[in-house]
């Protein structure tokens, strides 16, 4: 495989070769008034599609999408060594990249809960079940977060 540099220095050589052959075969019609050089104009444009093809060779890759679920894979790592924040900056972090992502929601949501924040946990489950109305455990989660005291009385 080529390196990008390679590329590049390879692109200019065949744009540079398809200049040449191509200033070979006009000028030869011009000043002798015929094709001295049978063929140069083919040649012309095979060196300029190889330019084009180290052209594109050399230009940068696209970067991978960002996955979401490795994102709540890594928070769920975080958050089991007890480093909470953390794993709720890695989940807010997941849904700047994807807004839609539900169980982003949930968990940001179960950790805010920990954290006793019933009203950011709340708010979590809200756009949860926005997102996802099918989900039945989320209405269960949100209505343990609007509970006084966050958490559903036994009376």
């Amino acid at each position: 495989m080529l390196k990008r540099a390679q590329a590049r220095r390879l692109s200019r050589v065949a744009f540079g070769s398809a200049i040449l052959f191509f200033v070979m075969a006009l000028g030869g019609r011009i000043l002798a008034g015929a094709w001295p050089f049978e063929g140069s104009l083919e040649l012309s444009l095979v060196c300029l599609a190889l330019g084009v093809l180290f052209h594109v060779a050399g230009m940068p890759r696209f970067a991978a999408l960002p996955d979401p679920s490795s994102l709540l894979n890594q928070a769920f790592r975080v958050a089991s060594t007890g480093r909470i924040d953390g794993a709720i900056g890695i989940l807010s972090k997941a849904l700047e990249e994807n807004p839609n992502l539900w169980q982003a929601y949930q968990y940001r949501g179960e950790l805010f809960m920990a954290l006793q924040n019933y009203s950011a946990a709340a708010k979590d489950f809200a756009d949860a079940i926005r997102l996802a109305p099918e989900e039945q455990h989320l209405y269960e989660l949100r209505d343990r977060a609007t509970a006084p005291g966050g958490a559903i009385s036994n009376s």
